[in-house]
């Protein structure tokens, strides 16, 4: 059974509801149609639901009528969501005539029946900026208890088996934060490790990156991932973690052997942290570009509960694996 295959059916033991706030767009329709069929997930759809009928006969989806559908202007709970972000944000300055206006949001709805116990995940993107996506997550949801920070992994999945978890390899951050500290990097490898326990089903080797091989140079920057090494081992002692290291030496062994002699992730590691976003973003591209690795994320982690962004060129079958794995997330809170 292939990888997607297996979010599936361990999406279908125990299924949660994911809700589709661009319920107009016509690819998300048709990923929320596929995913009905399928019974993984139950999907709520958020647009006009006259508008939504409309795309459904229009484009002969056929299993549509299983979602929940919920209009933002006819809302009966639209007073309750409003409360709900005004009590969160009123610190922050939020009116209760904002927060009304805001509860009509599709972007923010999603969040908000999150927030109130009425969905499981989000999947949104395929029409809407990341900023805009990410926003009322932060704004709503927020992280999780312990973490400082959200990130971006990326499945990689390689034409050469011989790298990572039979060719599966997970890398971060790649999506995020264009700049972190060593804690907030030893909180990304963390959190990355447990991306690939729940996703890829896979004890994670966790291989923290830099231009240097066991103090071969010496720079800040360097620092940086030493520490952050030392304070994701301390995080995670059940984790395999190791640091700092250079790509080659990390997923190489002939490499490993002379560049980190007595490692135990060095030449084996299926777990790729990056030491900025600049660096990760650039390298899930080559990798996906040049080396024909299938890349599936960004997978958002950090978040309390989870909201994915999707890539505005994104396809339905994009869509319907993000929806698995949010929903295999969603098991995991």
């Amino acid at each position: 059974m292939g990888f997607v295959e297996n979010l599936k059916q361990k999406a279908a033991q125990n299924k949660k509801r994911i809700v589709l706030p661009e319920g107009y767009e016509e690819r998300t329709l048709r990923a929320a149609d596929q995913v009905l069929a399928e019974g993984f997930a139950d999907i709520i759809l958020i647009d006009d639901e006259e508008n939504i009928r409309k795309n459904v006969e229009k484009w002969g989806l056929k299993n549509i009528d299983k979602a929940t559908i919920v209009d933002p202007k006819k809302n009966p709970k639209k007073a309750e969501y409003a409360n709900l972000l005004f009590e969160l944000r009123k610190n922050k300055g939020m009116t209760i005539e904002k927060a009304t206006q805001l509860a009509e949001q599709n972007l923010y709805l999603g969040c908000l029946m999150i927030k109130a116990g009425d969905a499981d995940g989000e999947v949104s993107g395929a029409d809407s900026a990341t900023g805009d996506v990410l926003r009322p997550a932060f704004q709503i949801i927020k992280t999780k208890l312990g973490n400082s920070v959200v990130s971006g992994a990326f499945l990689m999945f390689l034409q050469n088996k011989e790298y990572g978890e039979n060719g599966v390899m997970v890398f971060a951050d790649c999506a995020v934060n264009p700049v972190v500290t060593a804690p907030q990097l030893a909180e990304i490898a963390v959190a990355t490790g447990k991306t690939a326990r729940v996703l890829g089903g896979f004890e994670p080797r966790i291989a923290m990156l830099s231009f240097s091989s066991k103090g071969s140079a010496k720079n800040e920057v360097v620092d940086k991932v030493v520490e952050a090494t030392r304070i994701a081992k301390e995080l995670a002692p059940d984790m395999q973690i190791d640091g700092e290291l250079q790509a080659d030496a990390a997923i190489v062994e002939a490499v490993a052997a002379k560049k980190a002699p007595g490692s135990n992730i060095a030449g084996k590691a299926n777990v790729l942290i990056f030491p900025s976003l600049e660096v990760g973003n650039i390298a899930y591209k080559l990798v996906q570009r040049l080396g024909g690795a299938e890349a599936i994320g960004p997978v958002l982690q950090g978040i309390a509960r989870p909201v994915n962004d999707l890539s505005r060129g994104c396809s339905v079958s994009d869509i319907v694996k993000m929806i698995a794995i949010t929903a295999d997330q969603a098991q995991e809170n």
